[in-house]
């Protein structure tokens, strides 16, 4: 390129590229640094919080430390949000105000909507559930939010069993106490299983615990817990064991202990819907609704498929297909 060239580069297309409403660098660049203050604000709501939830309250340094960010840059960021009426400061601790919980709660309901779609819809894994829809919280409206929630039909919990949030800010109490903390003899359902930290998760659903599951303590150590659903034996250090919170069988849980999954009916036997699994939500709930599936419908597998799934069913008169998956979240009595 000539030196011409250069000079007319430098003289009029850089500054065009740079300047340009919108779309030039210096405006990429304001609204890169605007998503990410907004991104360490809602972060830091969502920790203040999760620590009144808790009794307790945020300070500076457990904020530097969640948001891992230097001490002077939390502190500036504390200030700016005092200065937006979203936290008081009261000595050493950080309250919420009104306008802040109500912003919190927005974040909360978002992250556990956008989890139960990824689990559900996009049936992506769970132990990568958290982390993607940590990315996305920050980006849906309030009208949005509704929108989603409405389609997928307004689920109450997330895959995890944390409630979510309602249109109008009320976050229902977590149910639920820690395993190690339950009496040896009684069976009871997992009600919750916390995702946090990541490693103690991941070991959860290795062993193949879930949601909704009925189990009992077998035998507790200072090294191990065994857990059991009557058919499989499950082993977890008392660390990891501690993140999975149990709740006394409901009624319906009674019902399920004489009742089989969808699944293993044998071709042409007939059962009656007793109910669906609690782990069925959002999309997939509305869907079986839609279907019919409801307690005290007769349904019995049909037609066979060579590749074994999905499989149809016969229900008021009409066929459908299910896959293994979903017929094992419907619980039936054999009649």
């Amino acid at each position: 390129m000539s030196p011409t060239n250069w000079i007319l580069l430098s003289v009029f297309v850089l500054p065009l590229i740079t300047f340009i409403p919108r779309v030039g660098l210096l405006a990429v660049i304001k609204t890169y640094r605007a998503a990410k203050e907004r991104e360490h604000i809602e972060d830091a709501l969502k920790h203040l919080l999760d620590r009144e939830q808790q009794g307790r309250h945020a300070s500076p340094v457990s904020i530097a430390g969640t948001l891992d960010l230097p001490l002077g840059k939390a502190t500036q960021l504390i200030e700016h949000m005092e200065t937006q009426e979203l936290l008081e400061t009261r000595g050493n601790e950080l309250h919420l105000t009104t306008k802040g919980e109500r912003w919190a709660l927005h974040v909360v309901r978002a992250h556990r909507l956008w989890e139960r779609f990824l689990a559900d819809e996009a049936r992506m894994p769970l132990e990568r559930v958290h982390n993607e829809a940590q990315r996305r919280e920050h980006s849906l409206t309030e009208s949005q939010l509704d929108e989603l929630d409405a389609a997928m039909g307004h689920p109450t919990r997330d895959p995890h069993g944390d409630p979510i949030p309602t249109r109008e800010g009320t976050l229902p109490k977590v149910e639920g106490t820690p395993i190690t903390a339950w009496q040896a003899e009684r069976p009871a359902r997992i009600v919750h299983l916390e995702d946090e930290p990541a490693l103690a998760y991941q070991q959860i659903l290795a062993v193949g615990l879930r949601l909704g599951q009925v189990i009992r303590v077998l035998e507790k150590t200072q090294n191990r817990y065994l857990l059991s659903d009557g058919e499989t034996v499950y082993k977890l250090a008392p660390a990891v064991a501690a993140n999975v919170h149990v709740a006394a069988l409901p009624e319906s849980e009674m019902l399920k202990r004489e009742a089989v999954p969808l699944v293993e009916l044998a071709h042409d036997q007939r059962g009656e819907i007793v109910m669906l699994d609690e782990a069925v939500q959002g999309f997939t709930r509305r869907r079986f609704l839609d279907l019919g599936l409801t307690p005290g419908t007769v349904i019995y597998p049909e037609l066979q498929n060579f590749f074994g799934d999905p499989r149809a069913y016969r229900i008021r008169g009409t066929l459908i297909a299910l896959r293994k998956d979903q017929a094992a979240q419907i619980w039936v009595k054999p009649v």
